[in-house]
């Protein structure tokens, strides 16, 4: 066993989009960390809230990009919702789909017969991401739902990471019919649910897993909800404020600014830090106020200040007394 950080682990659960990719391109060392731990033979597994993809899908695409990938190897929220809404409804049962193509392939193979109407009196209704949905077919879904029909949803992330910043999620989607209907889901299926990670790990048969993700709400939450060790990367989603500001149930047992963070010592990415100086960086705490003195590697600095904020110091309290300091702060918005 290796003695870097995933050395201690027997298999790494990815989040797909922040993580190994942006929309349609690899995200720079994702392929190269991906491969190494294949040469370690180091088992991977892949969950993902993505509900616009079939699971082969995401495999020929991982592929295609140069992580190669097996469909068993990939759990999606779409696959999962299906799996549940099977387990709920009778075979057969009109489901009215919001969402992608794959979606609604997935609950056909779970032998439910996908609608499009409110009219269809659906048994349930479920709702994902797809780039097509609109106001029709959201429409629909409230009126199926507010006769009565299950509403599951794939999940409820509200955004999705992209080269041009953070689009429309899901979750998104899933307030407008909120909204209309001054109600929740009945069930929501993804992370920040723990089932795609306990499931990885089952499949796998894995005693220690890891998970790997880029948000905090979703990924970490998921994680700590299933009892797994997580890895936060700062390539997707959620930065260093939303980590600063963190409560109990999203916060990961290390940060890393990308997937190199996998192949280092695990002590030089646990988060917090419980230092007064580390790398260069100096942290003084008074009361509700945290310092930061010096220069270095950003991370390290970020895990210094989670020390203080997760114990008590409001994000107001930071202040900078050096010009590299200053600087970080600033890019973070703090």
């Amino acid at each position: 066993m290796s003695d870097d950080l995933v050395g201690g682990y027997d298999l790494v659960i990815f989040d797909l989009d922040g993580v190994v990719y942006l929309i349609d391109e690899p995200i720079a060392g994702a392929v190269e960390a991906v491969g190494k731990l294949r040469d370690r033979k180091t088992p991977v597994a892949y969950a993902t809230n993505n509900a616009s993809r079939r699971a082969a899908d995401v495999a020929a695409k991982l592929t295609g990009m140069g992580v190669p990938a097996e469909p068993a190897e990939v759990l999606t929220s779409a696959g999962a919702s299906a799996t549940v809404l099977a387990e709920k409804l009778p075979a057969g049962s009109p489901v009215l789909v919001v969402g992608a193509d794959a979606l609604r392939d997935e609950v056909r193979e779970a032998g439910l017969t996908p609608v499009e109407s409110a009219d269809d009196e659906p048994a349930a209704v479920v709702q994902g991401y797809g780039p097509d949905v609109g106001w029709r077919v959201l429409t629909e879904a409230a009126l199926a739902v507010r006769a009565g029909a299950l509403w599951v949803a794939t999940n409820t992330d509200r955004t999705l990471p992209s080269p041009r910043g953070p689009l429309p999620g899901n979750g998104s989607l899933v307030a407008v019919v909120r909204t209309a209907l001054d109600r929740d889901p009945d069930v929501v299926v993804g992370k920040p649910g723990p089932a795609l990670f306990t499931t990885a790990a089952s499949q796998s048969h894995a005693r220690h897993p890891l998970a790997v993700g880029d948000r905090l709400d979703t990924d970490i939450q998921g994680a700590v909800a299933a009892g797994l060790d997580s890895l936060l990367v700062l390539t997707g989603v959620s930065g260093p404020a939303d980590l600063l500001a963190a409560d109990e149930s999203s916060r990961p047992t290390y940060v890393a600014s990308d997937l190199s963070g996998l192949f280092g010592p695990a002590d030089e990415v646990r988060v917090p830090l419980e230092a007064d100086e580390a790398g260069g960086w100096r942290l003084t705490r008074d009361g509700d106020t945290a310092k930061l003195d010096g220069s270095g590697d950003p991370v390290v600095a970020l895990r210094l200040l989670c020390a203080a904020t997760w114990s008590g110091v409001p994000l107001s309290g930071l202040q900078a007394t050096s010009d590299a300091a200053r600087a970080l702060l600033e890019r973070w918005n703090l």
